[in-house]
């Protein structure tokens, strides 16, 4: 018989499992992806909309493009999930499978930090960016604070690359002299697993007059009194809040059962849950990696090599790298990047590749590559 495998989530672990369960096996798979959006979109591209260098619609990946052997894509809204039966209700019926992967990735929640609205005062949705899109082209100057509202938060270098795109930004506009940036976060350092890189961000935030504000988070925001109170109490003036709401699994998720301390327990080298058959990759799933695109990416070649190996007979032999490369906006155009290895040795260790134009190119190819893979595009 055809294995069933059933898919929740198209983001970067959803496609690639996918694709490679496509290519190897063709029509020989029965894959079912769903998704509540019609189109993906890189991480990466949410700021180049906030800072107007693109639009939502132009960065937007439509899943009707996917068309792969063995494999369909549904638009629906999952509303309940049985592990033990790999069985999912949605909004428009409900699904099988002889395995089953929940790649859906982290949500946002706002319930526990006043004053933070999606859509309104954050950059991590589209919505998000696209709204202070408009309002950026309005701000005249003052106090800017980047603040995560949690951790862990998805892309961790992605508030360092705020507050630099922001800065070069209101010096385009001749504001740099009147704006005073300061980045509020939870972690002890930019990106803590390098050192180097971290101390390259703070180097950056130093020379452009960027306050950083460490082991910290954003506890409430209030925009009509122009300030935001932190974790330790303090309040920081604040005419504009650019926020990175708390990350948590799906409440789908946590309903069926299958978290421990807000996030899905799996074994960080096979990413197998506790119930036979299924399987969690990306944001979700508490691997000890960080919630990047391209560790969820990592963990389904491991899902897809298993299963595959599965279907074929073969052992399953197949284990999580738990590496990957994150790229980082560094300021004035250049770009940075870290490899970073979390689980082949005792310790997570890195490499960083200082900002360079060839780092532009480097990132570029990075999506064009996944754009080809993925959407034939």
């Amino acid at each position: 018989m055809t294995t069933r495998v059933l898919i929740l989530g198209a983001g970067f672990g959803g496609l690639e499992l996918a694709t490679t369960l496509s290519e190897a096996l063709g029509e020989g798979v029965a894959v079912t992806v769903i998704d509540r959006s019609d189109s993906f979109v890189f991480g990466y591209s949410k700021l180049d909309v906030m800072f107007g260098r693109t639009t939502a619609e132009a960065v937007r990946n439509p899943y009707a493009d996917v068309l792969k052997p063995g494999v369909r894509l549904l638009r629906e809204t999952v509303t309940g999930i049985d592990a033990a039966a790999r069985r999912v209700t949605t909004d428009r019926g409900s699904h099988e499978g002889d395995i089953l992967v929940i790649a859906l990735g982290a949500d946002y929640d706002v319930s526990g930090t006043p004053g933070v609205v999606l859509g309104v005062n954050e950059f991590y949705s589209v919505a998000g960016a696209a709204h202070l899109a408009t309002v950026l082209p309005e701000f005249k100057g003052g106090d800017v604070v980047v603040g995560v509202c949690g951790a862990p938060y998805k892309c961790p270098p992605a508030p360092s690359e705020c507050a630099l795109m922001l800065h070069d930004y209101v010096t385009a506009r001749g504001l740099a002299g009147a704006t005073r940036i300061t980045v509020v976060n939870p972690l002890p350092s930019p990106v803590p697993p390098s050192p180097e890189m971290s101390a390259a961000i703070l180097k950056a935030f130093e020379a452009r007059g960027i306050g950083f504000i460490p082991n910290t988070r954003v506890t409430a925001v209030d925009a009509g009194a122009g300030r935001v109170t932190l974790s330790d109490g303090a309040v920081l003036p604040c005419d504009l809040f650019l926020g990175v709401p708390k990350n948590r699994a799906a409440d789908v998720v946590v309903a069926a059962g299958l978290t421990e301390n807000g996030w899905v327990t799996v074994d960080p080298l096979t990413l197998a849950t506790s119930y036979p058959g299924v399987f969690a990759v990306g944001d979700l799933a508490a691997t000890g990696v960080p919630k990047a695109g391209v560790y969820a990416e990592g963990a389904a070649r491991t899902v897809a090599a298993n299963i595959i190996a599965m279907v074929r007979g073969e052992p399953q032999t197949a284990r999580n790298p738990g590496a990957g490369s994150c790229y980082i906006e560094i300021g004035a155009g250049l770009i940075a990047r870290i490899d970073v290895d979390f689980l082949s040795g005792p310790k997570p260790f890195g490499t960083f590749h200082g900002a360079s134009e060839e780092m532009r190119r480097d990132k570029e190819e990075f999506g064009a590559s996944r754009r080809a893979r993925w959407f034939g595009r």
